[in-house]
């Protein structure tokens, strides 16, 4: 009879384990670069420029890098852009300009990146000076209405060298907020280095001194 008991807690204990690795399996799967697919072409097809910008900013909400107390991210990877030291091809940088960008490209916008004058870039404040180049700048001061699809800059200051503290795709700018509502790459709320949903983000998700939103840059 022990014989039998402990066989019987031997098979319990390995039909643990096995459901334990499966686990681990799926949640590895999920949170892999492969997830978290954009919508259907035929989909996009017939959306316009501004709702295609949206509807691909999210399906992305939820992804989240891995490690998840990493930058590891797939959207810096696509770029060629980042640090190389992560699992399955993914590469590390902070990633709202990479992910903002990314979107926009994945859209239909005609995205040059890199680090020279006119291009996009992993740099949030690459976004400001895109739009002031072609003129698609507005600053949160002007009265503008945001529109969907349009990016918002956080944390801008102004100088010799510029720079900017984050990015974020608008999904809508409803009249009384002093935000917009918005999509975060590189997100801080719900997680570390998620992509998240933001409603009436009047300041940046992300931890920073100054991240007040400074205006608005309006794909082409």
């Amino acid at each position: 009879m022990a014989s039998w008991s402990v066989r019987r807690l031997a098979l319990v204990l390995g039909a643990c384990a096995i459901v334990t690795i499966l686990v681990a399996a799926l949640h590895w799967a999920l949170g892999s670069t492969r997830s978290f697919p954009i919508p259907a072409r035929a989909t996009l097809a017939r959306l316009s420029l501004h709702q295609r910008i949206v509807a691909i900013a999210e399906s992305q909400v939820g992804y989240s890098t891995n490690p998840a107390s990493s930058y590891c991210n797939k959207f810096s990877a696509y770029w060629g852009s980042g640090t190389q030291d992560c699992p399955r091809g993914e590469t590390a940088e902070q990633w709202c300009a990479d992910f903002a960008a990314w979107v926009w490209q994945q859209a239909g916008v005609p995205v040059s990146y890199g680090y020279h004058p006119g291009e996009l870039s992993g740099a949030a404040v690459s976004f400001y000076e895109w739009g002031v180049e072609n003129g698609r700048w507005y600053p949160a001061t002007s009265g503008y209405v945001a529109a969907p699809g349009d990016v918002a800059v956080y944390g801008l200051s102004l100088g010799r060298h510029p720079s900017a503290v984050h990015v974020a795709i608008v999904t809508a700018d409803p009249p009384g907020q002093p935000g917009p509502n918005v999509v975060n790459g590189d997100g801080d709320r719900t997680g570390f280095s998620v992509v998240e949903a933001g409603t009436d983000q009047v300041r940046a998700d992300a931890a920073h001194r100054d991240s007040t939103l400074a205006g608005y840059v309006s794909p082409p």
